[in-house]
């Protein structure tokens, strides 16, 4: 149990990592948020991998789940910059 946790924190702070870096702008999110981040898009790309029928394509699936990555911290970089703005 404790290498699973270790192991989705570290590959959710890659994914998170290269997520942000692909996604053009700033995003003002700290590095616990883009972990959790890299966690539910490495999470959801390989559920989607599986459910299109080519989760053992290796590559098909780490590019599926950099395109969650970078959608994962769009969505979180906009729903912190919405929470601390008034209109």
């Amino acid at each position: 149990m404790i290498t699973f946790i270790v192991s989705a924190i570290i590959v959710g702070a890659i994914t998170g990592g290269l997520g942000r870096l692909l996604l053009p702008g700033r995003q003002d999110i700290g590095w616990v948020a883009t972990i959790f981040a890299g966690i539910v898009a490495a999470l959801a790309g390989t559920a989607i991998a599986h459910l299109l029928g080519f989760a053992d394509k290796t590559w098909l699936t780490l590019v599926v789940q950099l395109v969650m990555a970078v959608i994962c911290v769009g969505v979180v970089s906009n729903m912190r910059g919405k929470k601390g703005s008034r209109a």
